[in-house]
């Protein structure tokens, strides 16, 4: 095989999960693709014997590998070498209600891009959307990570009440939440990590939600501007705001 790779930052990427027996991608090992990656690979990517990939599993960070071999079926990869480390990813959760189908995928594609390190699907009150596809959401999630050189995902929470979730609220983690009757504006908030971001539904929360977010010792209400915004344009925008503060 030649182990002089070509210019890695045209080579297509590819998520892989873990290895075979479970370990960190690594140099020299041998990774058999299941049948769907393997009819990706080969079919829509059109890659031959010799020809690079870029994998990443979500913890190993970044690694170059050639096609070994291509099958009917089977398609064989030859780990190389490293060719970006794991990134550090700030510890930020986001706490969002549910949308309908379509912005959910969105919202789940900017929440890796923009580095969360775990999305929780919350269920309030006023939350129109109560069954989500994980499945999809993940698919989403991993496609984002891919075309955007990411070496993390996030973690996909399951489906939480709103109320179970402040019940069991971990006491070193501020709460910001996107209170629209007002708050601190977003950029002056003092809400270092670990730290996660409310985002409720179209309809807001109701006073009895949002005065029980507000007896959380760590909550923080905040204001996102004077204009009113769509619930997945908030999150988007609040996540990129604490990036840009923290330098996620």
């Amino acid at each position: 095989m030649n182990e002089h790779a070509p210019r890695l930052s045209t080579t297509p990427r590819l998520f892989v999960g873990s290895m075979e027996n479970g370990g960190p991608l690594s140099a020299g090992a041998s990774l058999s693709l299941p049948a769907d990656q393997a009819h990706y690979v080969a079919q829509v990517m059109r890659r031959q014997p010799g020809d690079w990939l870029r994998l990443f599993d979500g913890h190993s960070g970044e690694w170059a590998a050639q096609v070994a071999s291509v099958g009917k079926k089977q398609v064989v990869l030859q780990v190389m070498h490293e060719s970006a480390p794991q990134e550090a990813v700030p510890d930020l959760w986001l706490c969002a209600a549910p949308l309908k189908r379509g912005r959910i995928d969105w919202l789940a594609e900017k929440a890796c891009e923009l580095g969360v390190a775990r999305l929780v699907p919350m269920l309030t009150q006023r939350t129109v959307v109560d069954r989500l596809n994980l499945d999809r959401l993940r698919a989403h999630m991993i496609e984002a990570a891919e075309q955007c050189g990411r070496t993390a995902l996030p973690e996909l929470a399951e489906p939480i009440t709103l109320e179970r979730l402040l019940r069991d609220w971990p006491a070193e983690r501020a709460l910001i939440f996107a209170d629209e009757q007002g708050g601190v504006p977003m950029p002056e908030v003092d809400a270092p990590a670990p730290a996660a971001i409310l985002i409720g539904p179209e309809g807001g929360f109701t006073d009895a939600e949002r005065a029980a977010i507000r007896a959380v010792p760590t909550a923080r209400a905040v204001t996102l501007g004077p204009r009113i915004l769509r619930a997945d344009t908030a999150a988007v925008a609040a996540v990129a705001v604490w990036q840009a503060m923290v330098g996620g």
